[in-house]
């Protein structure tokens, strides 16, 4: 692995570390403090972090933070196969060990802010799959290869998060990202729905790339990030 690669990963670990930490510790809060926080504030938050590690590490590894976002990357043609276990695996680990940072935290906190469908499974598979569609859609349409370039990519991106979270997060938890329900669901040993939050979010990105391609024409794929 060269510097550059290194310093990708290193990236994708450390924004992600900062999301699971302020997002899903904002539910933690929440929850022990009796609701000072809010759901509007747990919405908020997903969309700030997000917005601020767009600009804080957008132009080291495009920000992915996201699984699911990687793997739409790759079917859009913008990024390299061969960067997606290091990717993965970075999003995955800087998820596990901010969950993990939480635990020891707040040990009576029961799900860690992890993700459980309020009804259905079906409903909130459908609701991720949705979900995830339109955040990828948004993102191919901000982006320049696999990286969130301007200066209201980042807006972009975080407000369709903060957008989603308020609307679907009673239904759902609005996950939309594999690592973000992998992680508190493996910290606080709550499996039992986790499938939902692993498949749906990928599946719903993979779709958004021939949505994406019919609406903004099947030009010739962006270059993936160098």
């Amino acid at each position: 692995m060269t510097q550059k690669d290194f310093r990708k990963v290193a990236a994708e670990f450390v924004g992600t570390f900062i999301l699971l930490f302020t997002g899903t510790g904002a539910v933690v809060v929440n929850e022990v403090t009796q609701g000072a926080v809010s759901h509007v504030g747990v919405a908020l938050t997903f969309g700030l972090v997000v917005l601020a590690m767009v600009y804080a590490v957008g132009d080291i590894s495009g920000c992915h933070l996201n699984p699911a976002v990687t793997a739409g990357f790759f079917l859009a043609g913008r990024f390299d196969r061969q960067s997606i276990l290091p990717y993965v695996a970075s999003q995955c680990l800087g998820a596990l060990s901010a969950s993990f940072v939480l635990r020891i935290m707040f040990p009576t906190s029961v799900m860690l802010g992890g993700t459980i469908p309020a009804g259905s499974a079906m409903q909130s598979f459908v609701m991720e799959f949705f979900l995830t569609l339109i955040l990828m859609f948004v993102v191919l349409c901000v982006s320049t290869g696999s990286k969130e370039k301007g200066i209201l990519a980042g807006v972009a991106v975080g407000a369709v998060i903060a957008l989603e979270a308020l609307f679907a997060g009673p239904i759902s938890g609005a996950s939309m990202n594999p690592a973000r329900s992998l992680a508190p669901a493996v910290a606080s040993l709550h499996l039992n729905s986790l499938w939902i939050y692993l498949a749906a979010p990928m599946l719903g990105a993979c779709a958004s790339v021939p949505i994406f391609r019919l609406t903004h024409g099947f030009q010739e794929p962006v270059p993936a990030v160098e």
